[in-house]
């Protein structure tokens, strides 16, 4: 038996999601005529009480359009030093926009409104890059799809809004969030200048992301899009994936988070398990003991037909998704024991 854990991207699109994609109204979007896309774009910025969407192949693409659309070459912002923008998008901060980053924040992928207070430069000091961008991220990837909450997150708009910042969320897992919070997405919308949202992890669409802002943000998203060559012809067939997935795949994410406690109380009884951070979606990160690698573990599990992540040479990720079952689930506690 093969259980692939290794991310929530790798979900195959239901027959009930295939047969809405080919049943979907098709038109041209770079020209603006595609029902379906339109169609998702308003569904999910009504959804978030937001004025306007866009619709893109990824989300580095709808953060890096963000990041673009908020600043000015030789600014800069400030994230977690965990943040999938700084960590995992080819340096696109930089080659992009000309922005350099500014980092702060707990081992968790967090970041504090205290945090963002002491990393805002002085606006008068001409040595020093102009702060221009706040971005954060729910769940954090890094911090093991661990959730900053609505308090933390409108403390941090707070310090923007008095500091006359722009304020972004890397959403690609939102809806864990919203689902283990119970969470209104209109209050990420009040709070927010812009979110990116993707459909093509726990959602389990194939491919898309949407960015979410003001009709002016958007227009200007546009533009960039195009600049990014981000711009599809008929994209209905992925936009009506996504709605699909909006529609009928947000509340079995409560199911990947059961599945995930299941697996950090597994790793909790493994001698060779040092360190874990906490579970709180549909991740699971821990640290081998000294003497092993963590290659050394990612290969005995392959070996089993279990599929996993090393983060580095210590840390491995396990992320559950709406493709594992219960049988691929007692394998890997079969697995486990074995190790």
């Amino acid at each position: 038996m093969q259980a692939d854990f290794r991310s929530d991207t790798v979900t195959r699109p239901t027959q009930a999601m295939m047969q809405a994609m080919m049943q979907a109204p098709l038109g041209d979007d770079v020209l603006g005529d595609d029902p379906s896309v339109k169609l998702l774009e308003a569904y999910v910025s009504d959804l978030f009480g937001m004025e306007d969407a866009l619709f893109c192949p990824s989300g580095t693409m709808t953060n890096q359009i963000a990041i673009k659309a908020h600043t000015q070459p030789g600014d800069e912002l400030i994230c977690s030093h965990l943040a999938h923008i700084y960590n995992y998008e080819g340096g696109g901060i930089a080659a992009n926009s000309g922005v350099q980053a500014r980092c702060g924040g707990d081992d968790l992928g967090r970041l504090t409104a205290d945090d963002v207070k002491a990393l805002i430069q002085p606006s008068g000091n001409v040595h020093l890059a102009a702060t221009r961008l706040i971005s954060v991220e729910n769940t954090a990837n890094k911090g093991g799809g661990s959730c900053m909450g609505l308090p933390m997150l409108e403390a941090i708009g707070q310090v923007a809004k008095s500091h006359n910042l722009a304020y972004h969320l890397d959403g690609a897992r939102l809806f864990n969030a919203l689902v283990r919070d119970k969470e209104d997405p209109k209050s990420y919308g009040q709070c927010f200048d812009s979110i990116s949202l993707c459909l093509s992890k726990g959602l389990g669409a194939p491919v898309g992301s949407l960015l979410l802002g003001s009709k002016t943000f958007i227009q200007s998203g546009q533009r960039i899009r195009k600049r990014m060559g981000g711009g599809m012809r008929q994209s209905g067939l992925l936009a009506a994936a996504g709605l699909y997935a909006l529609e009928n795949h947000v509340e079995q994410l409560a199911e990947d988070h059961a599945k995930a406690q299941l697996i950090d109380q597994w790793l909790s009884e493994c001698s060779w398990v040092s360190e874990r951070k906490p579970c709180e979606t549909n991740m699971v990160i821990f640290k081998v003991i000294d003497r092993h690698q963590a290659s050394d573990i990612q290969e005995r599990l392959a070996s089993s037909g279990i599929h996993i992540v090393a983060m580095d040479s210590q840390w491995l990720r396990f992320v559950t998704h709406m493709d594992i079952n219960d049988a691929h689930m007692a394998h890997l506690d079969k697995a486990l024991k074995r190790l």
